[in-house]
This record gives structure tokens, C-alpha cells and sequence, in this order.
């Protein structure tokens, strides 16, 4: 994706299972007339309804809870479940060097298969670019010695994310053999887009990863890292937070700049803390110049390497570096996923309200929304239970000011080197959904991307092709 490009980048994210009930022809017509798309991404799978209790539900549970509910029918439904397969039968001879074995065909890749290459090309034949959207680290079947681990080497608890370790090299083959895989069958796409290339935090568990066996000979053989006195600092900090943390260590959360928590005297207390966020950052990097060899080996270099990641300051937890990835990739998309920044805050003061006796919940909510930058509510919220997860008819209780502040924040991060496009999530009421497209439009971000296709009802289609065709004229 290029800098220099006077068309401005719009993309939306679909699943096969809407093509199958649409058509191709009725899905891209509904993002290139309603919605004026520039691209789309998919994933190589079909998909079909089951019987209930067989398959996965749809829409998926997201954060502990189904609150969720499509906006586009499936098969006459609104929520259902479904059964899957690949769309194309997989060269079992690339994953030799890796345990992890592909998916393997069944009736649905033999019935509707054919259905993905024929969207690529016919999205192709529109002027669109088409992008493969796959997880970054998370192959099927992902094996307990890939997960990565606490600094006690305990696997950490209930987490929201089942994403592997960044320095596994198992994970590595494999998707060194999926890349060179999908671009045998589909050497058309203009580029892969890899989900979660560092290590998700929705849980305070998920924050303190990774201390596997796989990262410390990562660190080892990179010489750059003190992986012993990391590991000790870290876990000195974990066993703090669960059991020493205090009201006045929130007051001076409190009163430090958002996102600023390496700044902190409690955290200066444990100083290899800092080296550790820079260790995360260091393997995330390393794993996408990893996707950035298999695409150019098998796919040449005007493929394109678009990674999804969290928002600042999110990621000074997950390890997405947006600088650093600017060497590698041609964009990235911070996700503007409010039902989710609510949700974490949630998440991690339960943990912190059970592990220390005495913690007052309004100063813990005031702490935790200031150091993700969610502190412009307006309403006094001093409760937890105020940062559920949003219902389908409920606005996304995150101001415009923050969602504007952790655009900046991104674009500020990643420089010149690379494309910014945010990816606003389709779920939520019209005007809600509306409100948060419309900041992104006319933000400096170089693009958009919307996840995803099954949330956008007619409305929110025609809502964003406005929007989108007003921000272009107006800039």
C-alpha cells in the first residue's frame, strides 16, 4: 500500500458464508455502490449451517459472552450455528518440517470451494485489491508447548485470546507451509493480512506473557536480552499486583500521563519491567519479517503485509511496535474495537478488586480507564459493572477524543513508513457504528478497514458510503 497513493484506502472484511447466501455479484455490489470499498479481505473457508451443538456458534462468543447478533441474516438467521472447511484442498508435502497439519477438505470444500477464487476474481476484475485476513500465530489444533507461559511457567488463566508464542519455530513452519499453500492456490491476492502478531492482553493473565521455553532460547540466541532477571522482575511485579497493590499506587496511576506506566515508581521498582516490554516488542517484529520472507519467497515483493494489532496504548502491553514494523509491513490496522476497551477494564479490576482486600473500586476504575486512555466518560462511572460488554442496541460507552488520540498516537508511532488504517468493528446500533466510522473518516489516517461485512446492515452500508464519499471530497 502505498503513501503516495491519491486514492484513499477503504476496506471491509467478509466472510464466505455471506457470499454463499448473497452471491458473489450481491456482496460486491453492496461494498462498491453502497459503500465505495477499495478492498476486501476474506479467509480461505466455507462455510454452512449445522445442527445446534455441532460446529461453532455464530456470531462467535466475544469476550466471555454472545451478546452479539448479525445485522445481515445467515440462511434466515440472525444468530446460528455453522459447520466449515477449507476452500481448497491443501499440498500436504509443505508442512514437513512443522507438526502442525492443515485443515483438511471435507463436503463443503468440495461443494463450495470453488466460491473464494471466484470472489478474488471477480473483486480483482472491480479494481479492488483482495487480502487473505488469518491469524498471526494460531494454527489448527495449537499444541499446550506453543502457549506461551507466565513467569512462574504456569499457562496463564482463561485467556480470551488462544494465540501461540512468537518465538515458537513450529509456528513458524507452519506458516512458512500455509503462505507457500494459499499462494499455490490463489496467486492472485494482493496481500495478507495476519490478526494478533503479538500477544492479545484482555485478560491481566494475557498481559504478562510470554515466558515459554521458546522465548527464552529466542533471547538467548539474540544475545540482547537477560532473560533470567527479566523473568524475575516481572514475576516479582505479577505477585504485586496480585496481593501488594494499593490505593495510593492508583493515585499515582492516576496521576501519571495515559499509557505512561513504565514512568511510575512502583514500576521503576522492578527495573528489567521496561526490558520486557521491549523483549515483546522485539519478537513481534521478528515474527512479522518472518511473514514478510514467506511472502516475498513464495509470492514476490509487491505482495502486501498488512497487520492487525491493538491500539496505543494497548500495545505497549501486546508488543506491537509500529515503528518497527513499518520495515516490514506496508500498513497496520489498530484496532478500533470499543466494545472490547471497555471490557478490559472490567477484566483486569475483578482480578485486581479479589487480589487486594481493601482496593476501592471507584478509584480502581478511575486508575485502569486512565492508563488505557479511557478516562473522557462523563457520566462519574466508579463502577465496574458500567464496562460490560456493550449490547447490540447499546452505544460503545468510548468518547470520540480518546478514539482520536490513539489514531494520532498510531500514526505518531509508525512515521512516514507506513500506511495507518484503522479497523473500526461493524458491531452496534447504526448511529453508534456511524459516529465511530465517521472519526476515522476524517481523521489523518491513511485509510479504514470495517470488521466485519455480516454487522453492516443496508443502513450502516449506505451510512458509511456517504460518510466516506463527504471525508474524501471534503479533504
Amino acid at each position: 500500500m502505498s503513501l503516495a497513493s491519491d486514492q484513499r484506502f477503504f476496506g471491509i472484511t467478509v466472510l464466505a458464508d455471506f457470499i454463499l447466501n448473497e452471491g458473489v455479484d450481491g456482496v460486491l455490489d453492496n461494498l462498491t455502490e453502497r459503500a465505495g470499498v477499495t478492498a476486501v479481505a476474506l479467509n480461505p473457508t466455507v462455510t454452512a449451517e449445522s445442527e445446534e451443538g455441532k460446529g461453532s456458534f455464530q456470531p462467535p462468543t466475544d469476550a466471555g459472552s454472545s451478546p452479539r447478533l448479525f445485522d445481515r441474516p445467515l440462511w434466515g438467521k440472525r444468530s446460528l450455528w455453522v459447520r466449515s472447511g477449507p476452500s481448497y484442498c491443501p499440498d500436504e508435502s509443505l508442512y514437513s518440517d512443522t507438526p502442525y497439519r492443515p485443515r483438511q477438505p471435507n463436503d463443503l470444500t468440495k461443494h463450495y470451494g470453488d466460491l473464494i477464487g471466484d470472489f478474488i476474481d471477480a473483486a480483482l476484475e472491480r479494481g479492488l485489491k483482495v487480502y487473505f485476513q488469518l491469524s498471526g500465530t494460531a494454527p489448527p489444533g495449537l499444541r499446550d508447548e506453543d502457549r506461551p507461559l507466565l513467569p512462574d511457567g504456569r499457562p496463564p488463566a482463561n485467556r480470551m485470546a488462544d494465540t501461540a508464542s512468537l518465538a515458537s519455530d513450529a509456528i513458524r513452519s507452519y506458516i512458512t507451509a500455509h503462505v507457500h499453500d494459499l499462494l499455490a492456490k490463489y496467486p492472485r491476492i494482493t496481500g495478507f493480512r495476519p490478526d494478533w502478531p503479538e500477544y492479545p492482553c484482555y485478560k491481566i493473565d494475557e498481559a504478562f506473557q510470554d515466558f515459554s521455553p521458546a522465548v527464552q532460547a529466542w533471547a538467548e540466541r539474540n544475545g540482547e536480552f537477560d532473560f533470567d532477571s527479566i523473568r524475575r522482575d516481572v514475576g516479582a511485579f505479577y505477585r504485586y499486583l496480585h496481593g501488594g497493590l494499593t490505593n495510593a499506587d492508583l493515585e499515582t496511576f492516576i496521576d501519571a500521563d495515559p499509557g505512561e506506566l513504565t514512568e511510575l515508581a512502583l514500576v521503576r521498582d522492578f527495573p528489567h519491567f521496561r526490558r520486557w516490554l521491549q523483549l515483546k516488542s522485539a519478537l513481534s517484529v521478528d515474527l512479522l519479517q518472518h511473514w514478510r520472507r514467506a511472502l516475498t519467497e513464495w509470492g514476490g515483493e509487491e505482495l502486501e503485509l498488512s497487520a492487525n494489532a491493538f491500539m496505543p496504548p494497548f500495545s505497549l502491553f501486546t508488543g506491537f511496535d509500529f515503528a518497527a514494523a513499518a520495515s516490514c509491513c506496508s500498513a497496520a490496522s489498530p484496532k478500533l474495537y470499543t466494545m472490547h476497551w471497555t471490557v478490559i477494564v472490567e477484566f483486569w479490576g475483578r482480578i485486581l478488586l479479589d487480589r487486594n482486600p481493601g482496593l476501592d473500586e471507584g478509584l480502581l476504575v478511575k486508575a485502569l480507564a486512565h492508563l488505557f486512555d479511557l478516562g473522557d466518560r462523563t457520566d462519574g462511572t466508579e463502577s465496574l459493572a458500567d464496562y460490560h460488554y456493550p449490547e447490540p442496541d447499546e452505544p460503545h460507552p468510548v468518547s470520540a477524543a480518546s478514539q482520536s488520540r490513539k489514531i494520532d498516537l498510531a500514526l505518531t508511532q509508525a512515521g512516514a513508513g507506513m500506511a495507518i488504517t484503522p479497523i473500526v468493528h461493524g458491531y452496534g446500533p447504526p448511529d453508534d457504528f456511524l459516529r465511530r466510522f465517521r472519526i476515522v473518516a476524517e481523521s489523518r489516517a491513511h485509510g479504514i478497514w470495517i470488521n466485519r461485512y455480516g454487522y453492516l446492515s443496508d443502513e450502516k452500508l449506505e451510512g458509511v458510503g456517504e460518510i466516506w464519499r463527504s471525508s474524501r471530497t471534503d479533504g
